[in-house]
């Protein structure tokens, strides 16, 4: 049947200028420049203004390099909050920030002066390492807007800013005022390549080979006064270590008071271990037939006294908890000058903190035997000379992780030095910290525990550095008896210098500029003095943020709602901010603290150069976008390591155009609706039109609540799933022939428009967080009154009550249990050749009542769902035989009639009309009326 007028232009198919194709590397580029060009974080701020303020606090990277997948991950999950608490209504500001100061800057900066390095004078430096922090800065800056964060660029923070550098000094004044600021010879962790003590988050722990030895101190006080059975024996006491290199400096024996020691005879030599591992003592000594003489609590070992190995000198056995006994001999070797539970030790028993290792990692002239040594070359010589003189039983290679320096990868040791520290006692900062840490919401709530037990067993905050980019301690030395003047006031003299000048004025100054006129030592009088050359650990720079940020800008307020970073700051930033705060502030300076894993390949493997797996995010904008980086951030669960990969990245592009695509066809659906005009009342709605817009109301309670928990890879799942199943797979599926074949003013179509309207404005601001590009590219083409700039000022849909209908939901979820019975039946006709596509389908649904009932008042909706030509319902005669188990029989035959040119159904009255006679009465009426 054959008909002179094309019927495709008299359809009502979409129309849009909004592309197909996303082509976000070259647009996304073009949405900044328009947001930059609107100044919308500022018009954000307007917006807001006197709203709830809700701060996220920026933890600041270091200014050092340009971003990696890990700088992409943290700061587009703070984007993600932050936007989401700006689109609930609250005056979310975000003010970035940069760490500044400190060693990795300065480590490059050595880098490039090469050899004369160590001749610049410190001024120079200082502004070369401003200069270098600056340079990155501004790449950064760049690299962190192309992801899509809105925050004040214009207006960060900088730990080298002059007024923040002055603000660090007054952190410090406030803590020595507190009494808990001393210097101190104590061990820490020092690197002898970057020639700095290192802080605990400063330090990596790696694979490394340590020679393992077990070794014989000689006991001289009577073994008798141990057990009798000993009188006159000879006993060894035996050692295990992994340290040859601090022999030198054993000054004692520690063992646990609760546990059983053993002494045991092989081949007329006794030696002392712990019961528990005798056994492994001799194995690994290969020590023959050892025959346990006498049986000794550590509690009554307390007092002997041992011989240093080739040093003429004691080396007393005390006791102490900490010692274990899951390797070596129960019984340590103890250093006060290299270990914290040693200098426990030490202190306890007045001994003196002995360091014979200098600055460079090399044994001080004083060594006997090993003077000028490297420690490392002299673990050889020592196992050596232990040999020669017959104290050595074993010795072989042992792997364990070690700590290594972060910058420079190199071992590093554990030596006492002259340092400044922050008591956790005084003041009760550890107890006030840890009480601090129960009143904060810990997001997963696994990192309570773990900074719980940091701060719990943490020693005392070592501050100081050897460095010379970074903030100066303010201390001042009498030049004539030495005296330490460590003053809040002299403190604060200082930092008024440095709003004006900066820390470079410590540097640039004479002392005599440094302090206030007519200053004096207290102890002799004297009016010179020397200034402290040291200058402040890069976290307490960091960590005083919440004072120097939080309290001092107007935008900010004390405490911050959230901090987030990875799981590894809890020793870092979260940790030092913690004390920090407590210590002169008295509290947390955050209510929450959320934590996410490390970016690693699909394998779950670390990215690193050598395994050549490293993923740059500048390589993924370049062929995906921004907006699929923001997708990866927002579909992982970021509690865990996050795995990427390329497959990974090509399937959740692949489920960006599927969102990307459902917004353009609801767009072009909605070309010539006018809300203000076209809208149709939410009661006077179809029925299919009130259950989606009942879906979106669902929809919208679960994304937001989502936000709220920050359960992002459950809002994406949700988003994606309703535009992949909700709308693709069924609603606007079923849609097409209503909105393309009615009249194009008709109630019909505009019911579903204005559920159309809804479900994509509701989208569009749901989505804005996570796709903020797509979101706000979007918002651009939908017409609706009032309409702001952008997405991005707008706020979250509220859930609407008017259109939640738990009733019409029941009766859709039986409609589509029967619509899944009719495509299965639908599909087993195609596949006899029955029909070709749905559409030339006549199905027949039997029941029984009341399903019966239900489903003949439903006919004409579940027709329409079922995308057939013709559906009838008939009632089961229960005399022949209803479906035995309840449920509907389905049956399908090819439909009756002609094919409809225009609407593709198949009716009985195509070719009534001598007008149109290749279409049916329905699109006949339609094309009477246009």
């Amino acid at each position: 049947m054959k008909d002179a007028l094309d019927y495709k232009a008299t359809l009502n198919l979409p129309q849009t200028e909004f592309p197909m194709r996303a082509n976000l590397s070259e647009r996304e580029p073009e949405m900044l420049r328009r947001w930059d060009t609107m100044h919308l974080y500022q018009s954000l701020r307007e917006a807001r203004k006197g709203r709830e303020m809700w701060i996220l606090h920026d933890g600041p990277p270091y200014a050092n390099g340009r971003i990696h997948m890990g700088h992409a991950l943290n700061k587009i999950l703070k984007d993600m909050i932050v936007k989401s608490r700006s689109m609930v209504g609250h005056d979310a500001v975000y003010v970035p920030g940069w760490d500044c100061h400190g060693l990795p800057i300065e480590h490059q900066v050595d880098k490039e002066l090469g050899p004369k390095a160590a001749e610049v004078p410190v001024p120079d430096k200082r502004r070369l390492c401003r200069a270098y922090a600056e340079k990155y800065i501004d790449i950064q800056r760049e690299e962190f807007k192309r992801l899509g964060v809105l925050g004040d660029w214009d207006r960060p923070y900088l730990t080298m800013d002059y007024r923040y550098e002055a603000n660090i000094l007054r952190e410090l004044g406030k803590f020595i005022e507190t009494g808990g600021v001393y210097r101190g010879l104590k061990p820490v962790h020092w690197c002898t390549t970057c020639l700095t003590a290192l802080a605990e988050a400063e330090v990596e722990y790696q694979d490394h080979t340590s020679p393992s030895i077990y070794v014989v101190f000689p006991l001289t006080s009577d073994p008798a006064a141990l057990d009798p059975a000993l009188a006159g024996a000879e006993l060894g006491v035996v050692i295990w270590t992994t340290t040859p290199w601090t022999l030198p400096a054993n000054l004692a024996i520690v063992v646990h008071p609760a546990e059983e020691y053993v002494v045991f005879r092989s081949e007329g030599r006794y030696y002392l271990t712990a019961a528990k591992l005798m056994e492994e003592t001799v194995r690994k000594c290969r020590l023959a037939a050892p025959a346990v003489v006498a049986r000794i609590p550590g509690a009554r070992l307390d007092g002997a006294v041992a011989r240093h190995p080739w040093l003429n000198q004691p080396s007393p056995i005390f006791t102490a908890e900490y010692v274990t006994m899951d390797q070596g001999t129960g019984l340590v070797h103890t250093a006060p000058g290299h270990g914290a539970d040693d200098y426990d030790t030490g202190i306890k028993h007045n001994l003196p903190v002995y360091n014979p290792v200098d600055d460079l990692g090399r044994f001080v002239p004083q060594v006997a035997h090993f003077a000028g040594m490297n420690v490392w070359e002299a673990n050889r010589a020592i196992i050596d000379h232990l040999r020669a003189q017959g104290r050595l039983l074993h010795a072989e290679d042992f792997q364990h992780t070690y700590p290594h320096c972060w910058r420079c990868k190199n071992p590093i040791l554990f030596r006492a030095t002259n340092q400044w520290f922050i008591s956790m006692e005084t003041g009760g900062l550890r107890r006030r910290a840890l009480e601090a840490i129960r009143q904060v919401q810990w997001i997963p709530p696994w990192g309570e525990e773990r900074i719980f037990g940091m701060i719990a067993n943490r020693p005392d905050w070592c501050i100081s550095r050897q460095r010379a980019w970074g903030v100066p301690i303010a201390v001042f030395d009498c030049a004539s008896c030495g005296t330490i003047l460590a003053e809040r006031r002299l403190v604060e003299h200082v930092a008024s210098l440095m709003d004006r000048e900066g820390a470079d004025a410590w540097f640039a100054r004479p002392v005599h500029e440094l302090v206030p006129t007519g200053t004096r030592c207290p102890k002799c009088g004297g009016a010179e003095f020397t200034k402290e050359t040291d200058i402040l650990d890069v976290w307490f720079d960091s960590g005083v943020s919440q004072a120097a940020v939080l309290r001092v800008r107007p935008d900010q307020r004390w405490p911050a709602e959230m901090y987030l970073e990875g799981s590894d700051q809890h020793r870092g930033w979260f940790h030092s901010s913690l004390l920090a705060a407590v210590g002169v502030q008295g509290g947390a300076p955050y209510r929450s603290v959320l934590t996410h894993g490390f970016v690693v390949d699909g394998d779950g493997r670390k990215m690193s150069k050598s395994l050549g797996n490293v993923i740059a995010p500048q390589e993924v904008i370049k062929k995906y976008g921004a907006e699929v980086l923001r997708l990866w951030v927002a579909a992982e669960d970021y509690r865990d390591d996050i795995r990427l990969s390329e497959e990974i990245l090509t399937r959740l592009a692949e489920g960006y155009r599927r969102i990307r695509n459902t917004c353009r066809y609801l767009l072009g659906n909605l070309a010539d609706f006018d809300p203000a005009r076209d809208a149709v009342p939410a009661a006077e709605l179809l029925p299919i039109d009130r259950w989606i817009l009942h879906r979106l109301q669902q929809l919208t309670q679960r994304v937001r609540t989502a936000y709220e928990q920050y359960e992002f890879h459950s809002l994406y799942h949700g988003l994606h799933n309703f535009c992949a199943v909700d709308l693709s797979a069924f609603y606007l599926d079923v849609l097409k022939d209503r909105v393309y074949t009615s009249g194009r003013t008709s109630r019909l179509r505009r019911s579903a428009q204005t559920a159309m309207h809804e479900v994509l404005v509701s989208l569009v601001r749901l989505m804005a967080p996570v796709l903020s590009f797509t979101a706000d590219e979007v918002w651009q083409y939908i017409r609706m009154p009032a309409k702001p700039d952008s997405v991005h000022l707008a706020e979250f849909p509220a859930v609407r009550p008017d259109l939640l209908d738990e009733a019409l939901e029941r009766d859709w979820d039986r409609l589509l249990r029967v619509r899944e019975q009719v495509l299965v039946a639908l599909e087993a006709a195609r596949k006899e050749k029955t029909i070709g596509s749905a559409q030339e389908a006549a199905v027949e649904v039997e029941a029984a009542d009341p399903e019966y009932a239900f489903l003949a008042a439903q006919r004409e909706t579940l027709e329409t769902i079922c995308i057939v030509s013709a559906l009838t319902v008939r009632r089961a005669d229960p005399a022949h035989g209803g479906p035995a188990d309840g449920r509907p029989v389905v049956r399908v035959r090819r439909a009756t009639g002609h094919k409809c040119q225009r609407c593709w159904n198949y009716r009985e009255t195509v070719g009534r009309s001598a007008a149109h006679p290749a279409v049916c009465d329905r699109c006949l009426a339609v094309l009477e009326a246009q």
